[in-house]
């Protein structure tokens, strides 16, 4: 036989953070800053390639935006 344990209702509703806004080109670069910190600790080969593959996608797109 097994045992049913009682979990408690919680007394206060759990909060849902509120979503950041922010616009495309901040997460954009907010984006690029972090797989540049990430890629430095990545020591697979091909997830290397990977990264910077996205990286050079992601500055293109940047670069792009902020021309026009």
């Amino acid at each position: 036989m097994g045992q049913v344990l009682q979990f408690r209702v919680p007394l206060q509703p759990i909060a849902v953070p509120e979503p950041l806004d922010i616009d495309l080109l901040t997460a954009v670069d907010v984006a690029l800053r972090d797989l540049a910190e990430i890629a430095q600790h990545i020591t697979l080969a091909s997830a290397r390639e990977q990264a910077e593959a996205c990286r050079a996608m992601l500055q293109d797109a940047y670069d792009a935006a902020v021309a026009s």
